[in-house]
């Protein structure tokens, strides 16, 4: 078993749609990024490669490569179960947290879990998203950015390319 820690922020903007953990959440302004800056989505990306000592979300996509421009995060996300299967890992749970002061995301929440649940090919109950506001208190209390944690723990199945790891 191991664990993995991983944190992401973007700024705030107009003339950006919010896409947080998938969703397209109603607001006046959206996440400034390469990507569709989903920064619960990279969040959990950091966490399951940096729990599986591969890099982290900037070695795998770059944010100086037209091809990751625009692009919704899940796909990065499953992607990088991809990458994590071929290296013989299996997500087991992950628990995250969106710190925003506005929207109010909780009526998201339960749809956001299930695609990260959903693209990891996890079971039910292994992936749960919340949200905290900083009572007004630093940049994403002012409503200038919105930042995510994530905590996974993944599996080593035994199995690498199709050989017996040992160990």
């Amino acid at each position: 078993m191991r664990i993995g820690h991983g944190y992401d922020v973007h700024k705030l903007v107009d003339g950006r749609k919010l896409i947080l953990g998938g969703v397209d959440v109603p607001f006046e302004k959206g996440l400034l990024g390469h990507s569709d800056a989903d920064v619960l989505i990279h969040a959990v990306i950091d966490s399951l490669l940096g729990a599986a000592a591969l890099g982290n979300i900037g070695q795998h996509f770059p944010d100086d490569c037209k091809k990751f421009k625009d692009i919704n995060s899940l796909i990065l996300l499953e992607n990088v179960y991809h990458i994590l299967s071929k290296e013989g890992f299996t997500p087991i749970n992950i628990d995250s947290t969106i710190i925003c002061q506005k929207p109010k995301l909780s009526p998201f929440l339960p749809q956001m879990a299930e695609n990260i649940r959903r693209t990891l090919c996890m079971p039910e109950n292994t992936v749960c998203v919340k949200a905290k506001t900083e009572e007004g208190l630093g940049f994403t209390g002012h409503s200038e950015g919105v930042a995510a944690h994530a905590v996974v723990l993944i599996r080593q199945c035994g199995h690498k390319f199709g050989t017996r790891l040992f160990g």
